[in-house]
């Protein structure tokens, strides 16, 4: 699918990016004919081009062999500025769409900038592409549980980022706009596990909100895979959405743990924050479908909707971090088989 193709990945420095760069160069699509990594982070960009090439030294002409390594290319720039987005969709074939304002928290205290990011930056893309008339295939959007039914920032900003890319679809018919949105990638970058590994490493105590929290639990490995799925099969304007395990938050934390004497400090939900996550909202189930093994949702907009869309209807009344959760037992073998701990988890104090 990707084959000699010219492919941009927007926020391609951050954990999802990075994944998703490495597996675009092993070809698992095609090979392409370049890979451009769009971030406005030079420290970033530059220590990945140190893994990129397996570099350990890091001295300053690295950037200029960038030309002996054709696929891979960095441009520093911000999806917030309009006249950087069109000079990178330049002669582009496909766009995955990750760059974002993820901290919750971060969001809170900054709401416009947020805003700028998540939703303009979006828009940006919308534009260039229909204004300027630009060939590109398909643009995937990547979005997050917590645009379903938000109640935060960061959540509403995603949102309203997931409906810009959907719309587009009128604005630039040529173009295939889809999403996939998926729940809390484990070991991500601002993500609990690394905060809770952190805390562990200083002897405590992890900092868990309440004991009833769940959250949705996927690889950044599966990510991706819900990335690729969604470029490979949605139909313009649907949301792809991963089938994947839902666990309490303190079960995670007490997998981490482990045999140490470390106490878990329940500190309340913080704002912004829910209980329990959706992939998949009452309002969105009635027009939701299996298919391929995973669930795409259907656009909003009717005129949008194909008949097309295959696959057997979605059951149930919502999709809930709060439904089907893994005991601990589940948990812990499910952070071991992706190496975040080993031996048998043990109720902490």
């Amino acid at each position: 699918m990707l084959a000699g193709k010219r492919v941009v990945v927007t926020g391609g420095t951050g954990s999802l990016g990075q994944v998703l760069v490495r597996r675009l160069l092993e070809g698992e699509l095609g090979v392409p004919e370049e890979v451009l990594v769009f971030s406005r982070s030079e420290a970033l960009q530059h220590m990945m081009r140190l893994a990129f090439q397996h570099r350990r030294v890091a001295t300053d002409d690295i950037v200029y062999d960038e030309e002996r390594h054709q696929r891979l290319h960095f441009r520093i720039g911000d999806i917030r500025d309009y006249s950087a987005v069109v000079s990178l969709l330049q002669g582009v074939d496909v766009v995955f769409h990750a760059a974002a304002m993820k901290q919750v928290p971060t969001c809170e205290y900054h709401p416009v900038e947020a805003f700028r990011t998540n939703a303009v930056g979006a828009q940006n893309i919308v534009r260039a592409v229909a204004e300027r008339r630009l060939p590109v295939e398909a643009v995937v959007g990547v979005s997050t549980d917590k645009a379903c039914k938000p109640v935060n920032v960061m959540g509403m900003t995603k949102a309203l980022q997931e409906r810009i890319l959907l719309e587009a679809n009128l604005q630039a018919p040529g173009t295939r706009f889809v999403v996939a949105r998926y729940g809390n990638v484990l070991a991500s970058r601002g993500s609990v596990i690394p905060l809770f590994t952190e805390q562990i490493e200083h002897g405590g105590p992890v900092t868990v909100t309440t004991p009833e929290m769940t959250r949705f639990l996927l690889s950044l490995d599966e990510a991706v895979n819900t990335v690729f799925a969604a470029f490979g099969s949605a139909l313009a304007g649907e949301t792809w959405i991963p089938k994947v395990p839902a666990a309490r938050v303190v079960d995670v934390a007490r997998a981490l743990i482990g045999e140490r004497p470390i106490e878990i400090d329940y500190v309340g939900i913080r704002p912004g924050e829910k209980v329990h996550e959706l992939l998949v909202s009452e309002e969105e189930a009635p027009r939701t479908y299996e298919r391929d093994g995973y669930l795409a949702i259907q656009p909003v907009l009717p005129e949008l909707r194909s008949t097309e869309a295959g696959g057997p209807p979605f059951e149930g009344r919502e999709y809930s971090s709060a439904e089907n959760v893994a005991d601990a037992a589940a948990v812990g073998e499910l952070l071991r088989h992706h190496g975040m701990v080993s031996g048998d988890p043990q109720p902490a104090r």
